[in-house]
């Protein structure tokens, strides 16, 4: 179910009203418990089975570890059957053709059979839609309850809420038990405040979502799906366009889904602050996909040792962090290929974003420059349909051959007024923005925009398919 379609607004307009009702009672959990489960099975509701599998296993986890003095057995429990089943259905296919390759090319007679074999009759071997987010979310509760850093739920029913939260169960923000939980707990108040500032985060997502990445996408798509009858104005055009893309995709989501969250009392947390207008690296990874970058961060950088153990290992875990984290992102080298290249950035500019000339010499536009372009070199990787591809889009880029991008100039020409507004937002002029009256004039004039000027229809979310 998306947000931008119809189906979700009559879905919100028995959900809501009926969670206001229910606020103050003990059936509020379990209602929104069952509306979280019929957005998700909206798509396909034999995958309830999956979010089911993984709510129970960590709740029992978690209850387990409780009343032993042995947890670590029961962390293991937990961390192989979440990754079983992020491995079986999202890198099943990637290692068994990755595999067959190998086979094909050591001149094997035989081939391995797809995973999906395996699966019982009626049961679609798909990409489940946003395992990798409610797997993560729900794995961070048992890791951070072995750590000593969270109590444990003993309700059931909150703790599958907190797994299945249908505002960012698809696409994030990934949520920490020791933020979402507290707040399951206890009874919401929904302020005029709440339902303004909400529906303003909605109408903003939604204006990112149908004005700008989706006309942005009937450019980058058609480009990207034949990089070879296009020249090199056309593909780094379309380079730099799928950079605002991506952008305005993933960030819109996060904005409709923390503001139906903020309608139902619950402040998701912030998942985009300005990215590019990074200054550095690490700078950027603090401000793109905060939720997963510190997801990564305390569950797989920190625990290989950090910065703690000497140079060589820590540039090790940084690289190896990274390669996990395009392997998140997709199942295909293109992607690990991604990855790499965040990887090689950061290990080559560490050292230089600590340098005196660096923090203070060279001017921040400049600074913003060198990431923004960076960042949209190593998009090509994670846009491209195969390694192949990303390559002849560099080389043809680099070489610098002529031909007519047919540039959409409407969606540039407001990717830069967003730009504009972002740069203004971080400078000292940022009190020009904060009135009311300007607040509600730029959301009255997105709703006028998105019911005047047509758009391309309902496309799914990038972040769906990771």
């Amino acid at each position: 179910m998306l947000f931008h379609t119809w189906t979700f607004a009559a879905f919100f307009l028995v959900a809501y009203p009926a969670y206001l009702a229910l606020k103050g009672t003990r059936l509020r959990l379990p209602w929104l418990l069952l509306c979280s489960y019929v957005f998700y099975g909206w798509w396909n509701y034999r995958y309830l089975l999956l979010i089911a599998f993984t709510t129970s296993v960590d709740y029992l986890v978690v209850l387990g570890m409780a009343r032993s003095r042995r947890k670590k057995p029961w962390l293991c429990a937990s961390l192989l059957a979440n990754l079983s089943v992020l491995g079986f259905f999202k890198y099943g296919d990637f290692v068994v053709n990755s595999l067959n390759a190998l086979l094909a090319w050591l001149g094997a007679p035989y081939a391995i059979a797809s995973p999906g074999t395996l699966l019982p009759a009626g049961f679609p071997y798909l990409l489940p839609v946003g395992i990798s987010f409610f797997v993560f979310q729900s794995m961070s509760y048992t890791i951070d309850f072995y750590r000593g850093r969270i109590e444990q739920e003993p309700s059931f029913v909150r703790y599958a809420t907190f797994v299945s939260l249908f505002p960012q169960l698809v696409a994030g923000p990934i949520e920490r038990a020791s933020h979402l939980l507290p707040q399951l707990r206890r009874t919401p108040r929904v302020t005029a405040a709440d339902a303004a500032d909400g529906l303003s985060l909605f109408v903003v997502g939604l204006f990112k979502k149908l004005v700008l990445a989706d006309t942005l996408a009937l450019y980058v798509d058609k480009v990207y799906a034949v990089p070879g009858q296009h020249q090199a104005p056309a593909l780094l055009l379309a380079t730099l366009a799928f950079a605002w893309q991506i952008y305005f995709d993933f960030s819109g989501y996060t904005d409709m889904a923390r503001g139906v969250g903020r309608l139902l009392g619950i402040r998701l947390m912030l998942n985009f602050r300005n990215p590019y207008l990074a200054t550095s690296l690490s700078d950027f990874w603090r401000r793109w996909h905060i939720s997963l970058s510190t997801w990564f961060r305390d569950y797989v950088y920190i625990p290989l040792g950090g910065n703690r153990k000497g140079p060589a290992r820590t540039y090790a875990n940084m690289v190896l962090t990274m390669l996990v984290s395009g392997l998140w992102h997709g199942a295909a080298w293109h992607f690990v290929a991604w990855g790499g290249i965040h990887a090689a950035g950061r290990v080559v500019t560490r050292r230089l974003e600590g340098t005196a000339f660096y923090r203070e010499r060279l001017p921040r536009c400049v600074k913003q420059a060198l990431v923004f372009a960076f960042v949209s070199f190593a998009w090509i990787f994670f846009r491209a349909h195969t390694l192949a591809d990303a390559w002849l889009i560099v080389t043809r880029i680099l070489a610098g051959s002529l031909a007519d991008p047919a540039c959409p100039l409407l969606a540039l020409g407001l990717v830069a007024a967003v730009w504009a507004y972002q740069f203004l937002y971080e400078s000292r002029l940022r009190r020009l923005l904060e009135p009311a009256p300007v607040r509600i004039a730029f959301v009255i004039g997105m709703i006028l925009y998105i019911a005047i000027v047509p758009t391309s229809g309902a496309k799914p979310f990038i972040y769906f398919q990771f």
